[in-house]
């Protein structure tokens, strides 16, 4: 989800005014998703790079998450949504995590959708997190390396039990992952919008259904007769 700064700078707005203008897209995308039924969302919405940025901007983005996780979990709720968050809470200030897990704990039952949060995540990181722990299972005894499979390390990745994502959107124009799942997006589709996230509606969400719809996905093989037999 990006381009919420350069939205407000072209309207002559505080940044803060751009993430909240972000977050009103962010319903919408949830809207749209459970509308046509798919069953996980993943939205990057704060990477572990964005603590570099004025303190002020750090400020603002985790006040608004701290009033969406109080006044906003209990709508998701009702309307069937999962939430699971990955990336390194323990970043946040307690209380912030705390609201993290309570609506974690809330939703974990909930079946329609999963909708999972990227806050203060990198996939760097997290696949060097992966390893360090395959690496301590090694010099323990527990595992052998010369049989560590990707199915062992996608199990230590903190998006263990999520599918790989088939489609990747990035908006603003930008034209990179810029350390989103780097691992999981191996066979990913992707698409690039040349719109900023606050301008982001369910019809933008409609197209790239219908897009994607019209793609083959090859894994990497040949996609022939003989093979779909």
């Amino acid at each position: 989800m990006d381009g919420n700064g350069r939205w407000a700078r072209t309207r002559k707005k505080p940044t803060v005014f751009g993430h909240r203008a972000g977050a009103d897209a962010v319903r919408r995308c949830v809207t749209a998703a459970l509308e046509h039924g798919v069953s996980f969302l993943t939205l990057y919405a704060f990477s572990s790079e964005n603590w570099r940025r004025a303190p002020d901007e750090v400020s603002d983005l985790t006040a608004l998450l701290r009033y969406y996780l109080r006044h906003k979990v209990a709508e998701l709720h009702a309307e069937g949504v999962r939430l699971r968050v990955i990336g390194e809470l323990s970043r946040f200030e307690t209380d912030l995590a705390d609201e993290i897990r309570r609506a974690e704990k809330l939703t974990s039952r909930n079946q329609r959708l999963t909708l999972v949060l990227a806050l203060s995540y990198g996939a760097r990181s997290d696949v060097l997190q992966a390893a360090r722990k395959l690496a301590l299972m090694a010099s323990e005894g527990k595992i052998d390396p010369a049989t560590i499979t990707e199915v062992q390390f996608a199990s230590c990745l903190q998006t263990h039990g999520l599918p790989d994502p088939d489609l990747i959107v990035r908006t603003s124009g930008e034209q990179r992952l810029s350390n989103f799942l780097l691992w999981e997006s191996a066979y990913s589709e992707l698409a690039f919008l040349d719109v900023f996230w606050p301008d982001f509606t369910e019809n933008h969400f409609e197209q790239l259904l219908s897009d994607y719809a019209s793609r083959e996905r090859r894994y990497g093989g040949r996609l022939d007769e003989e093979a779909c037999k």
